[in-house]
């Protein structure tokens, strides 16, 4: 049979002493004299006493447990910020709680459900491609439970979040392919609900008119990031009568699906047609023909930065909101 957790009753009743003196001696309170402390800390490891967990996160007010959701963490941006996430959590005494959306708004929902139910402190989120309504969320907000975005952000004003300026980085990526010698560049969008697929083909379309290129609507293609409807983008652009000799796409897996369908139609990478994407994955570089050029997201700074806020918000309920743009950067690969 296993045996029970000593408590700190037990631990008592063994020395002969009351529970308050047991409490304040594992607690190393002043009051308590250097041999009860001993007798007792001796006393506690032969009953293998361990603190009850749930009774100190009553008294503290805290279940020292951070929440995260996550579209899925096969993807390797997602892994990366994770690492971020349990650095900061680590070094403050707090566990993760990790759930996977699978990019499923009803389990981003059920997810959101069960960490309310687990008493968790505060949740990091970054949205599922679907989620186009955010009452889970301001639910949570109205529980006390502060929420903080990363990446994928929702559209709505005074929330916490971390994310990368993807409209600027949009202008750079059209910019190092124009003077790459492209004048023809298409661009594969994402899910119109997630704020970062705006901010990059606005960027896109700032970039063309800079470069004094005209903008055309069928160099502009949509994926829902499934490898079949990139393929689907990757057809219509092919098609064309004129079609282009550069992608930019949504990120680095897009790119990966969209040159596999190029591949798959005879086209060299890098040669015949180029890409660029989002992410900067280092998976890419195992790659002999990765995107030609990626912007750097920045995963681990920006889960690391939002689980800084967090735990502000945590001490400080009544803290201001900080919505936090880092500034990405290009990162060009050799030939």
């Amino acid at each position: 049979m296993s045996q029970k957790p000593a408590t700190i009753k037990e631990i008592a009743k063994r020395l002969n002493v009351s529970v308050s003196t047991v409490s304040r001696a594992l607690h190393d309170h002043l009051s308590i004299g250097l041999k009860t402390k001993m007798e007792v800390r001796k006393m506690a490891a032969e009953l293998n006493y361990e603190p009850n967990q749930a009774a100190i996160s009553f008294k503290k007010g805290k279940t020292m447990t951070l929440g995260v959701i996550l579209p899925n963490l096969s993807e390797e941006f997602f892994s990366i910020a994770i690492n971020g996430i349990e650095d900061i959590a680590t070094q403050n005494d707090y566990t993760v709680l990790i759930g996977q959306s699978h990019d499923d708004v009803n389990r981003e929902i059920q997810i959101a459900d069960t960490m309310r139910k687990h008493r968790v402190d505060g949740i990091l989120v970054s949205l599922a491609k679907t989620t186009k309504n955010y009452d889970h969320f301001e639910q949570l907000k109205a529980l006390n439970i502060p929420v903080v975005f990363f990446d994928r952000l929702p559209d709505l004003e005074n929330i916490n979040a971390v994310s990368c300026n993807l409209e600027n980085s949009s202008v750079e990526l059209v910019d190092w392919l124009v003077n790459a010698g492209h004048k023809r560049i298409g661009f594969i969008k994402g899910p119109d609900n997630l704020v970062h697929s705006q901010q990059r083909l606005t960027g896109y379309k700032h970039a063309l008119q800079k470069n004094r290129i005209e903008l055309e609507d069928n160099l502009m293609v949509a994926t829902d990031l499934s490898s079949e409807k990139t393929a689907k983008a990757m057809q219509k652009l092919l098609s064309l009568k004129k079609p282009p000799t550069a992608v930019i796409a949504f990120n680095d897996y897009v790119a990966l699906d969209a040159m596999q369908y190029a591949k798959t139609h005879g086209l060299q990478i890098n040669k015949d047609i180029f890409f660029g994407s989002y992410a900067n994955l280092p998976l890419t570089t195992y790659l002999d023909n990765p995107p030609i050029v990626s912007v750097e997201q920045f995963p681990y700074e920006q889960a690391e930065k939002a689980t800084e806020i967090l735990l502000g918000l945590i001490n400080d309920p009544k803290g201001t909101s900080q919505n936090i743009v880092l500034e990405s950067s290009l990162v060009v690969r050799k030939k």
